[in-house]
């Protein structure tokens, strides 16, 4: 690996002078670099988000002298106290006072009266005294009566229409209301009385033509009824002793109720503000000032409150810190594809900043608009602004678990941005996870206009489910959030396409609309490589096919590896007759060069296309993919050469020297650059390419590299290199497919003579290296016996 040998170079140096490197060390360690970005990142949305202020001063008193010339930095409301206590206590008074009204009170009133018949039903009987029922009915009914009345109630005991009778008596009575204190009642009806039913919680404005009446009227009504019923003159005093101590009201103040909504209309009655506009001047230098004007300065003071802001900046910091650092430390230690460089987390602090100031530029913009068109709420503007900008970028320069985990922070901390808002969070998430997902596999540029389409479909969507869960009516202001997040969709697109290029530029990636731009064939590095080395070319293009293939068979982007196909061989571009491929009938030159040399002149084809890659820009994927895609596997034609050569007891052959200097691929797309480039160049060896020994080559290959460890690694996993032969196998078996001899053709060829035939042969197979006969190299052929019906037999079963 790089990194350790980087490490252990720094430290051997360090031992030779420990203060020339102590800095360098510094500044090159990985885990300082990062802790110095964290902090820079959380201090920087700190202070975009926090909201900022002239500071003003201090304190002063009316009859002062201003020391200087105070003007408004901003708009200012300033609450008048006195107006709005003011209005608050009208508020108060019109509250109407609450009564409960229970309906039930005759009717329980009634069963009272009944309960007591019943208990002398139960009772009558010769054992139990006159006096002890008396005593029973004070102490269990709370009723007093003399030996007189209790004779009486027996009689009313043994009549079987008592109970009806009592009931119609009791509900002739309650037809009205029934208050407890009648003057306080009518004090409380001249400001408004509310009826509110217990048996329902109906509520009920009292009209003031209803009748109520008191305690002491309800009695009169009482005796007025018993008077007129057809008791007998002893029942109608023992009924009237027994009923009057039951008789109460059934209206009655609710007190704590009432106190709840005067303080609930109180407490919705907004201060009274005095507008301050922005620039107006508050009070000149030498002049006294007022009380008004010192309401003006506290108000302003309170604003700008240092002590206050402060706090809010502290308290945001560390909650920024908290969230950043524990989800980028649960997400490098448990999810795989998350691992991000330097380079990668510079670019993700540079996105997460850059959306947090757009969006906090756009809060401003918002405002401005909302008092050019007041009709518009300002909450409705928010909805066009480009939320998913920051995760498609992420996406399409990174991958889907980088981008989730930006998404999480970024939508969070756009929540601490819009006032701590859980619907702008949810939807700045949501909408960013779309965004992501429509821009995952980008094969053209119009790819991210679609995709802005469908994130606006999305917003509109989503935006009509926040409504329905609110509760909020239609209204106009809906649909105006509809259309403003639909925009928001297509904004994001515009965006990302007018910054994905810059990115690039900025930090060198290689993305998926980079690579179809160098897939282009008129790239001058691929015509630098088609005109001056064409059999590397052609090299390159069965490889980009094999890699093509197997990519979209195990999940790599194929788009990558198809270009990094193209490029993996450009460094043969400076020598490339020393590649066995681009020879032709020329002079081999390597016939004439010592095996050691040989080998450093195809260890240089690496170097050279790196160090091309890197003038031309390809980015650091691609080099990466050129430096790696021969890892440090062995050049074994000319390591056995030496070996032959060399004299075994005077020079000893030396396995590093003829092996490439590495690194091994570190990735899936790497490794399988690597089995592509080796398998299509043992497939030229095969002199009778049928399909069963098509398989058998490209086992025997993949195997073989996988047995000297050069996928060790990377990540590819059995299960991928299976898939992988596979892939190789189909299209190499497409690339050798058999041909029909068609018989003007074979005519034509018998009456050549052999070496005209041999060398027509000799130059097709030049002309088309890729494509070999399968019946060449066997001498003579005897005319064919079978008819065209077996020919065809015969290529349908190949």
């Amino acid at each position: 690996m790089l990194k350790p040998e980087r490490r252990q170079e720094v430290t051997t140096v360090g031992k030779h002078s420990s203060k020339a490197v102590s800095k360098p060390f510094l500044l090159g360690n990985e885990k300082m670099q990062r802790s110095l970005l964290l902090l820079l990142l959380i201090a920087l949305l700190a202070f975009i988000i926090v909201p900022k202020g002239a500071l003003t001063p201090t304190d002063f008193s009316s009859g002062d002298v201003a020391p200087r010339d105070i003007k408004a930095p901003r708009d200012l409301l300033i609450p008048d106290e006195v107006l709005t206590e003011q209005k608050r206590v009208e508020a108060e008074k019109a509250v109407p006072q609450l009564y409960d009204f229970d309906s039930a009170t005759a009717l329980s009133v009634a069963d009272q009266i009944d309960q007591i018949l019943l208990f002398l039903r139960g009772e009558d009987s010769p054992e139990v005294s006159a006096d002890q029922l008396i005593a029973e009915l004070t102490d269990g009914f709370g009723v007093k009566v003399k030996s007189k009345g209790l004779t009486a109630l027996m009689e009313l005991t043994t009549q079987e229409d008592v109970k009806k009778q009592v009931q119609t008596l009791v509900s002739q009575i309650y037809r009205q209301k029934v208050a407890g204190n009648l003057k306080l009642f009518e004090a409380d009806r001249s400001r408004g009385v509310i009826f509110r039913s217990l048996a329902n919680q109906s509520e009920t404005l009292d009209s003031g033509r209803d009748k109520v009446v008191g305690l002491g009227g309800l009695q009169d009504l009482l005796r007025a009824a018993i008077a007129d019923s057809s008791f007998s003159k002893s029942q109608q005093q023992v009924l009237l002793s027994i009923m009057l101590p039951l008789l109460r009201p059934n209206i009655s103040f609710n007190q704590n109720e009432t106190e709840l909504r005067k303080q609930a209309v109180r407490d919705e009655v907004k201060p009274v503000l005095v507008q301050v506009k922005k620039g107006e001047m508050i009070v000149r230098e030498g002049d006294r000032i007022s009380a008004e004007q010192v309401k003006k300065l506290g108000a302003l003071q309170d604003d700008d409150n240092n002590v206050a802001l402060w706090r809010s900046a502290m308290g945001l910091l560390f909650s920024i810190f908290l969230l950043i650092y524990f989800v980028h430390t649960f997400a490098r230690r448990n999810i795989r594809k998350y691992n991000p460089k330097n380079q990668d987390l510079i670019f993700l602090a540079t996105a997460f900043v850059g959306q947090i100031l757009v969006l906090k530029i756009s809060i401003f913009i918002s405002s401005a608009l909302s008092s050019s068109f007041p009709y518009v709420e300002q909450t409705a503007y928010y909805y066009i602004f480009p939320f998913a900008v920051g995760t498609m970028l992420v996406r399409v320069v990174l991958n889907s678990e980088i981008s989730l985990i930006f998404a999480i922070l970024s939508s969070i901390t756009t929540g601490f941005l819009f006032g701590n808002s859980f619907a702008i969070m949810l939807f700045a998430f949501l909408s960013s996870l779309s965004g992501a997902h429509w821009v995952r596999h980008v094969t053209e540029r119009s790819s991210l206009f679609r995709a802005g389409l469908r994130l606006g479909m999305f917003n509109f969507v989503l935006i009509f489910a926040l409504h329905l869960m609110t509760g909020k009516p239609f209204d106009l202001q809906l649909i105006y959030k509809l259309l403003f997040s639909f925009s928001g969709g297509l904004a994001a697109a515009v965006v990302v396409t007018g910054v994905v290029p810059l990115i690039e530029s900025l930090f060198r990636y290689t993305t998926n609309i980079k690579l179809l731009e160098l897939a282009n064939m008129n790239n001058p590095l691929l015509r630098d490589l088609m005109v001056q080395a064409p059999g590397t070319y052609h090299h390159s293009i069965i490889v980009g096919n094999l890699s093509e293939a197997a990519a979209e068979n195990i999940g790599v982007n194929p788009l990558m590896v198809r270009v990094a196909a193209y490029y993996h061989d450009i460094g043969k571009t400076r020598k490339p007759l020393y590649f066995i491929e681009n020879i032709g009938a020329q002079e081999n030159r390597h016939d004439k060069l010592a095996s050691s040399m040989s080998a450093l002149v195809l260890m240089a084809h690496v170097k050279d296309g790196v160090e091309m890659a890197r003038e031309k820009r390809l980015g650091e994927a691609l080099g990466d993919i050129i430096r790696q895609h021969h890892g440090t596997s062995l050049m074994k034609f000319f390591y056995d050469k030496a070996k032959s050569k060399a004299d075994p007891g005077v020079e000893q052959i030396d396995e590093r020297d003829y092996r490439y200097p590495g690194p091994k691929p570190q990735t899936r797309e790497a490794a399988l650059i690597m089995l592509a480039d080796a398998v299509e160049a043992a497939s030229r060896t095969l002199t009778d390419p049928t399909p069963a020994r098509v398989q058998g080559m490209v086992q025997k290959i993949i195997n073989n590299i996988f047995i000297d460890g050069q996928l060790d690694e990377c990540e590819l996993t059995l299960k991928d290199m299976h898939n992988i032969a596979k892939s190789f196998t189909l299209v190499l078996g497409g690339i050798f497919h058999c041909r029909v001899d068609y018989p003007e053709p074979v005519s034509k060829e018998r009456t050549l003579d052999k070496g005209q035939k041999n060398e027509k042969v000799q130059k097709k197979n030049d002309e088309n290296s890729d494509r070999k006969s399968t019946k060449e190299d066997k001498g003579p052929k005897d005319p064919p016996k079978k008819s065209g019906t077996e020919d065809l037999k015969r290529l349908g079963m190949s």
